[in-house]
């Protein structure tokens, strides 16, 4: 007899919010009013003032035939969802994640939905190279050939304390390292966000190293949580969130989560990454989830999930410690959790 053993994270499928059933902007918007969590931020996450984003926010919305519009891409959706993946708490309104985002590249607002608008997301191809048997470079539609999309419902946990849960579409990462076929040295992968600063007009800011860089190690890349997301609510991943390639990885800070990939390094050397270098006192490669290490500026005890209107307690690995917990066995004099 098959016996099957719930995961930390798994619960029935109706404990997931149905979409007909999200709240409307409306009471999102007085959600937001209610318990503003952009105080919480400093300069470096956050460099507009709230009433400058508070003004920005009435002049952000965007028909959602724009927002989720990839040509091409939505033959894909909806992608079947993996049932193994579901969670304890209720998805966060469609409306709200897409309109909430941080993305640098286009500003260091949350209101960034409109500006990302100018993202050329078709065509798209990915650079593969480095440490591989041969460096190639795969275009969108030839990689979704060649993999199988699932949809999984993941926690997402901002280092800026707020939170939400949504309904990722994609393929584990684990396939694209084995379509990367690296060679036995390659110890991390190093991801790339694309530079174009005529478009991507936050990349014009000189006090940041463009592009944006992440990295993972082998172990943490192949792991079955981490995640490459094509879609989001059954659609394809609107710009603003990070069209058309984007990391997942649940149970580290969204900055982790790097958006609109173009290249994948694999190395023997541990990348330095894009908040590394801009604040190398604040954050590391890790970036792991952990109430009990506070950020410099503000405590990581709670966060605030959007739409909520109220914080909850924050948990370690953001909820999924029993499954990648012994990814750091022996690298507890690593500062595993900034």
């Amino acid at each position: 007899m098959l016996v099957k053993i719930k995961r930390s994270w798994e619960l029935p499928d109706r404990a997931a919010t149905p979409e007909s059933l999200y709240l409307s902007r409306r009471q999102v918007s007085k959600s937001i009013a209610a318990g503003s969590i952009l105080a919480a931020a400093g300069p470096i996450l956050s460099a507009c003032s709230e009433e400058q984003s508070q003004a920005e926010a009435a002049n952000s919305g965007i028909p959602e035939e724009i927002a989720n519009h990839q040509s091409g891409a939505n033959a894909y959706y909806p992608a079947p969802r993996n049932s193994a993946y579901t969670m304890d708490r209720d998805l966060t309104p469609e409306d709200l994640a897409t309109s909430y985002n941080n993305f640098y590249e286009f500003g260091t607002h949350k209101q960034i939905s409109r500006a990302a608008q100018a993202l050329q997301s078709d065509p798209w191809s990915i650079e593969i190279g480095g440490m591989v048997e041969s460096p190639k470079r795969i275009g969108f539609d030839d990689l979704m050939r060649q993999v199988n999309l699932e949809e999984r419902l993941y926690r997402h946990r901002c280092v800026e304390a707020w939170s939400m849960a949504v309904p990722w579409s994609g393929f584990p990462l684990a396939r694209l390292v084995e379509l990367a076929a690296p060679l036995s040295g390659a110890k991390y992968l190093r991801f790339e966000t694309l530079h174009d600063p005529s478009t991507m007009t936050g990349q014009q800011a000189g006090f940041y190293e463009w592009p944006y860089v992440e990295g993972l190690t082998m172990a943490e890349a192949t792991h079955e949580l981490s995640f490459i997301a094509t879609g989001l609510y059954g659609k394809p991943i609107p710009k603003q969130n990070g069209a058309p390639l984007r990391l997942v990885v649940p149970w580290k800070y969204g900055f982790k989560a790097i958006k609109s990939i173009v290249r994948i390094t694999f190395t023997d050397e541990r990348p330095v990454t894009f908040w590394q270098s801009s604040g190398p006192r604040e954050y590391g490669f890790w970036a792991n989830v952990n109430p009990e290490v506070a950020h410099r500026r503000w405590s990581q005890a709670q966060e605030e999930p959007l739409g909520l209107g109220h914080r909850v307690p924050t948990l370690l690995f953001n909820g999924y410690a029993g499954e990648i917990g012994d990814l750091y066995a022996g690298l507890e004099h690593e500062p595993l959790y900034m």
